[in-house]
């Protein structure tokens, strides 16, 4: 399967109704990965191990009536600046290299611990998300999908190429200045910068406290 094929309502309703299993669909955005990710490079940590296991785990209760949430099984990238606890979390910078969170951001305590969601890996970024084009990254820069030769735009350039090239069926981003609009608007995707103070911050590494926003990136 191709999740570029489905918008994210289609594959949990797919997923709910067991036409397709969770790990089907976990295993379909790592392939893709693997297919596309050496010319994007989306992705700067993956969780490949941990979120096939919670795939063929969620497919276990799915099948025995257990209640689920409303993301259950979806495979969501997150942007290199918003804490996953134990997961390497490096805003894109050498300074923090090696450092993992003791503590979930609160989005992703609502992602993942609430509504099912599943990580599968954090996304390449401006470093500390000071940028516009995913350029300055520790890691190497980030290509548009649609034409390698061009910027994806930042400072959420991976979080947006993930859902533009099918990696992922919804990304994590973070905007101050126009980081989530810009690498949408760039990818061809769907972004929003929430009013600010509508989602918590909480577990967002800071570029400016009083502009920063955690927001979705999809289709």
């Amino acid at each position: 399967m191709e999740l570029d094929n489905y918008m994210a309502y289609e594959l949990i309703e797919k997923i709910h109704n067991r036409e397709i299993t969770i790990q089907e669909v976990i295993q379909a955005s790592f392939d893709k990965i693997d297919e596309t990710d050496q010319c994007i490079h989306s992705f700067v940590n993956y969780s490949k191990q941990k979120a096939l296991e919670k795939a063929k785990e969620y497919d276990t209760k799915l099948i025995g009536g257990q209640e689920f949430g409303k993301l259950y099984g979806l495979p969501f990238a997150n942007k290199d600046l918003i804490c996953m606890k134990d997961f390497p979390t490096t805003c894109c910078s050498r300074i923090l290299e090696g450092f993992r969170p003791p503590y979930n951001a609160y989005v992703i305590e609502r992602l993942v611990e609430q509504e099912g969601a599943i990580h599968i890996g954090n996304t390449n970024m401006d470093e500390f998300a000071m940028g516009s084009s995913t350029e300055s990254s520790c890691y190497g820069p980030t290509f548009n999908p649609w034409d390698l030769k061009r910027v994806p735009g930042g400072s959420s350039g991976g979080s947006a190429t993930s859902i533009a090239s099918g990696q992922a069926i919804l990304a994590l981003g973070s905007d101050t200045g126009g980081s989530i609009r810009c690498p949408a608007s760039f990818s061809g995707v769907v972004g929003l910068k929430p009013t600010y103070g509508r989602v918590s911050r909480y577990g967002l590494i800071a570029f400016a406290n009083s502009l920063d926003q955690i927001g979705p990136i999809t289709k």
